[in-house]
Order: structure tokens, then C-alpha cells, then sequence
């Protein structure tokens, strides 16, 4: 019973591989456009749920995973940078400020999708708008929700994380564990030294 991954992101593939459960990649391509009064939570779980949905269909023997994660601050769902100037206008009204970072899981088998979310509040430092500016001339921000890698070593943006580190990276392994489970696939036992590998803190509960 294979598990397929529907993302391209070279994050959620190495942090799924901390699982080791073996898995190939077959990335949903969906309009990711805001339903009119959808809230932030609604949205990214059901961006989740139609990743799922969209490969499931192409592959409905297979254990389909799919992800999406959003950050959203005072109320507003921030995405990826459009260019320097929007990464610019995102990193300084997140600076020293705290905000939401939502991930949603989502796994279909047989039809059926499972989904749950992750909730996870970052607060940034007070970064410099030449650490900033370095930091997007390497263009690491843009493929990123909020133009930013909690992550990147160099920039390290964040002052404080309550919450999952892996969730802010874009997969929650923790809660992706329970739904793999339930789904019937077993995670290798040492997944959570694998995690804490990956992100120096390895949230073990749902």
C-alpha cells in the first residue's frame, strides 16, 4: 500500500523521510484561491483536503498525504512573496511581532479523507532591515507563506515558538503520525529522534 506525498516541497519530503515509511511524490496542482468568507482555518484545511482529493483520484489504491500551511497575522492569511518588495513589506510587519502559523494534514485512503490541523504562534525578533534585506537577497522567502524559514540559520527569524517546529516548516510529524496510523501505515519507531534531528525539538503529541 503505497503512501504518496502530493507536495513538490523539498521540506515536507525531508521531513516526511524522518518517518521512514517509504513514499513517492506525485504533487496536486490546485487553485489555491480564498473562498469569499472562508476563515483562515477553513481555508487551509480544505486546500489540504482537495490536494488529497486530486491525487486520490488518479491513484485511489494508494495512501494519499497532502499539506498546506498558512500564516496568518492579525487576521490576514500571508502567502508566499509575489517579489522583494512584498517579502519586504511582509518581514517588517511581522518583526517583533507575534503570529499564526496553521499547517493542515490531510490523508485520503479508499475515498475517504482524514484531516486535522496544526496551530503554532511565532513570535519574530527585531531584525534589522539589513539582515532583512540579505536575508531576501538570497531568495530563500519565496517560495515560503510569510516570507520566511524558521528554519534558515542565518536569518534565524524567530524569537519564540509555541507550538510544533515542524508544523511551522510545513509538515507536523507528530499529528502526521496519528493519521498515517490510522490509515494503516507504521511509522518507524525512532521517527521522533529522526524529528529532533531535523528540527532540534521534537514535539512527540498531537
Amino acid at each position: 500500500m503505497p503512501l504518496i506525498l502530493a507536495s513538490a516541497s523539498p521540506r515536507r519530503r525531508q521531513l516526511l523521510a524522518a518517518l521512514g515509511i517509504p513514499f513517492v511524490i506525485d504533487a496536486a496542482d490546485i487553485n489555491e484561491s480564498r473562498l469569499k468568507a472562508e476563515t483562515p482555518a477553513a481555508h487551509v484545511r480544505r486546500l489540504a483536503e482537495e490536494k488529497a482529493r486530486t491525487v486520490s483520484a488518479r491513484r485511489p489504491q494508494d495512501v494519499i498525504l497532502a499539506a498546506d500551511t498558512i500564516v496568518v497575522h492579525q487576521g490576514r492569511i500571508l502567502g508566499k512573496p509575489r517579489d522583494t518588495a512584498h517579502a519586504r513589506s511582509m518581514l517588517q510587519s511581522l518583526r517583533d511581532r507575534a503570529h499564526q502559523v496553521i499547517t493542515a494534514v490531510a490523508v485520503a485512503r479508499n475515498g475517504a479523507i482524514t484531516s486535522k490541523l496544526d496551530v503554532s504562534v511565532v513570535t519574530m525578533r527585531e531584525y534589522s532591515d539589513a539582515e532583512m534585506d540579505a536575508y531576501i537577497a538570497t531568495g530563500d522567502p519565496f517560495d515560503k507563506a510569510g516570507a520566511y524559514a524558521i528554519q534558515n540559520a542565518d536569518f534565524a527569524p524567530v524569537a519564540r515558538l509555541e507550538g510544533c517546529y515542524a508544523g511551522v516548516m510545513g509538515l507536523p510529524l507528530a499529528l502526521t503520525t496519528h493519521l498515517l496510523t490510522a490509515a494503516g501505515l507504521a511509522p518507524a519507531p525512532d521517527w521522533p529522534h529522526n524529528c529532533n534531528t531535523i528540527t532540534g525539538r521534537c514535539c512527540q503529541h498531537h
